[in-house]
């Protein structure tokens, strides 16, 4: 009797054993996969914005940021029943920001309907390697995956896990199409903050809306008007609308120093690209706070002025955003007063979109 028993559960332990071999994940490395949402693909690292010249001629606080992985993602397709990642970052961590939005990842599959979430990679611990299972249990067929890299963080290396037996292919279809992307130069706001995951930064929604390439050139208290991003900007091949929105971040005084400068590099490249002008949002706060109030008010004024002259000056195709409905009047798109929630970044979509396409057409 004993005997039979010891032979049935070895059958049951080998049977267990294959299985489990059979579901073992096999990693592909990101590398081989399209990446969107830069600039210029010559940068300084594969997750990173800027080009390495960049790292002597740019200020430190600007260079640091633009290792951060902000709108950048990749696209594969594949059969498999389940999607894991692996990816190794920094474990940058914010307060007023989710960690999921901070470092981790975000995962979307095509549907009829457009694009939709699937899964997230979350960094549950404390370290910089993660392992994560995003998504399972999925009919095996083949889908269309967009996977969106962290907001706030450096990725040093990415991975994406199937079971054995799966594949991880090229994408089989253009979308969001990278023909005549839109190029959106801003602040901590527009990096992303303080959104709870990647996709849901309004430069993300903005993408799927359009179904279009969308690159990030947001940088967190940093949208200083610096020339070397917009001598960037004009190097995006055949952009379809350059948008900016660097206002939160700029002081009337060096709008008016730098502001016409930042215009002119972008124009003198590209002469018939549309540009956008992004007001400030209005804070909550100011409804109280006497000098926020102002200081948006004056900060505004000097971006309205720089656009008007340009446009006597002759200048076409320039379009203008006030901050009139921006983001609701109840205050609830507001983390922290400045930041947007989730909430916020679809009320600012949702505000930016139509001018946007207008000058898209």
């Amino acid at each position: 009797m004993k005997k039979s028993i010891i032979i049935v559960a070895a059958a049951l332990f080998a049977g267990l054993f294959m299985k489990a071999s059979a579901q073992e994940i096999v990693y592909t490395d990101a590398t081989v996969l399209p990446l969107y949402g830069k600039a210029v693909q010559e940068t300084s690292a594969r997750y990173t914005r800027f080009p390495a010249a960049y790292e002597g001629e740019s200020r430190k606080a600007l260079w640091d940021l633009s290792l951060n992985s902000a709108g950048l993602y990749i696209r594969f397709r594949s059969d498999a029943p389940q999607i894991n990642a692996k990816w190794v970052n920094k474990n940058f961590q914010m307060p007023h920001m989710t960690e999921v939005g901070i470092g981790g990842l975000d995962l979307y599959t095509l549907t009829p309907d457009g694009w939709r979430f699937v899964g997230a990679g979350f960094t549950w611990t404390k370290g910089t390697h993660h392992e994560r299972k995003i998504v399972s249990n999925m009919k095996p067929q083949m889908r269309e995956y967009m996977l969106y890299l962290p907001l706030y963080d450096s990725i040093d290396s990415l991975y994406v896990g199937v079971p054995e037996g799966y594949t991880v292919a090229l994408p089989a279809v253009n979308r969001p199409s990278d023909k005549k992307p839109v190029v959106m130069y801003g602040t901590s706001i527009l990096q992303g903050g303080c959104a709870t995951r990647a996709g849901m930064a309004h430069t993300a929604i903005i993408g799927r809306r359009l179904d279009r390439e969308v690159i990030n050139l947001g940088f967190s208290g940093n949208a200083h008007l610096d020339p070397e991003v917009a001598r960037l900007m004009a190097r995006v091949e055949a952009p379809g609308v350059f948008v900016l929105d660097f206002v939160p971040n700029c002081k009337a005084e060096l709008i008016n120093e730098k502001g016409e400068a930042f215009f002119r590099i972008l124009r003198e490249a590209h002469p018939d690209v549309p540009i956008v002008f992004v007001e400030n949002p209005f804070f909550p706060h100011a409804i109280v706070d006497e000098k926020t109030a102002s200081d948006i008010k004056e900060n505004n004024a000097a971006l309205r002025a720089l656009y008007e002259k340009m446009k006597k000056e002759g200048q076409k195709k320039l379009f203008y955003v006030t901050n009139e409905g921006m983001t609701g009047d109840d205050g609830d798109s507001f983390v922290d007063g400045v930041h947007l929630t989730d909430l916020g970044m679809l009320r600012y979509a949702e505000h930016v979109l139509p001018t946007i396409k207008k000058a898209l057409k």
